[in-house]
């Protein structure tokens, strides 16, 4: 039979991790298994050409689960079933999809969420113009405005899933990481030699430089921080980033997070004379 959509894989899936699969990777076999989905079936791939349809959209229903609650992922490539999916699959759900799972407030707002932010560019990645049609957008759109929306979803999955791989990396790794990001945003003239690291022991609170002109006469400091979500970088954080700044002679800074700062702290940067620029997660 055809490939099912998304949706539709959202109940086996889940019913999946339950029995203890790792991955979407090991979800597959038996999706096509389940399903009868012959193997020239299973190996159409996306216009992208970079993976199956059906891939593409067991992936998919892994991510509105996890945005439910109903997964987790401890690390990369690794999908485990929470307690809320476990309590949800007790009550033997004839099917899950999204008009089922808008009843759980975590996968709403994160709906809502990326619906506010559909002015990004596309990812370019996934499986948009195959699943169009079921995505939960408003059925009085248009054409370009579902796609706009769909786009905004795309962009919303690949935003989590990197900061998912942010927060996995090494401290010595995500500091770097920063530095590389600041060089390719045109920081040092867009050139990666001019940023460094600072040791990550006695660093006074600067994790890297980057230097404005060759001769090292101007520079801009760095602090990266990487903190959960919930957990904003407050005013003593940036009283302590730009206290550093002064030891060093220097008038420039940029403070980047995994996750926000309180309005506290971005209140106290209009009362200094230190230029500093924060980057949220």
């Amino acid at each position: 039979m055809a490939v099912p959509d998304y949706e539709t894989l959202m109940l086996p899936v889940l019913r999946l991790f339950a029995e203890g699969a790792p991955n979407v990777a090991a979800c597959v076999p038996r999706l096509q298994e389940q399903y009868a989905i012959s193997d020239e079936e299973a190996s159409e791939l996306l216009p992208s050409g970079r993976t199956t349809v059906l891939q593409s959209r067991a992936h998919w229903a892994r991510t509105y689960l996890s945005k439910a609650g109903l997964l987790e992922s401890p690390k990369r490539n690794l999908h485990v079933i929470t307690e809320q999916g476990r309590q949800f699959l007790a009550t033997n759900p004839p099917r899950i999809d999204n008009q089922v799972l808008s009843a759980i407030p975590s996968f709403t707002e994160w709906i809502e969420a990326s619906r506010a932010g559909s002015g990004d560019e596309a990812s370019g990645q996934g499986d948009a113009f195959v699943q169009l049609h079921s995505l939960p957008t408003d059925d009085g759109q248009t054409p370009e405005d579902a796609m706009e929306a769909a786009s905004a979803l795309l962009s919303a999955a690949l935003r989590d899933e990197l900061l998912l791989l942010l927060h996995q990396l090494t401290p010595a790794r995500f500091e770097r990481l920063i530095v590389d990001l600041l060089s390719a945003m045109g920081y040092g003239g867009g050139e990666a030699a001019r940023g460094m690291v600072t040791k990550l022991s006695g660093d006074g609170g600067i994790d890297g430089i980057i230097h404005e002109d060759s001769l090292g006469l101007d520079a801009v400091y760095i602090q990266a921080k990487r903190y959960a979500a919930h957990n904003k970088i407050g005013r003593p954080d940036i009283q302590q980033f730009v206290g550093s700044l002064t030891g060093e002679g220097a008038t420039k800074g940029v403070f980047v997070t995994t996750s926000d700062f309180s309005r506290e702290a971005q209140e106290y940067l209009n009362r200094v004379q230190h230029r500093v620029i924060l980057i949220t997660g």
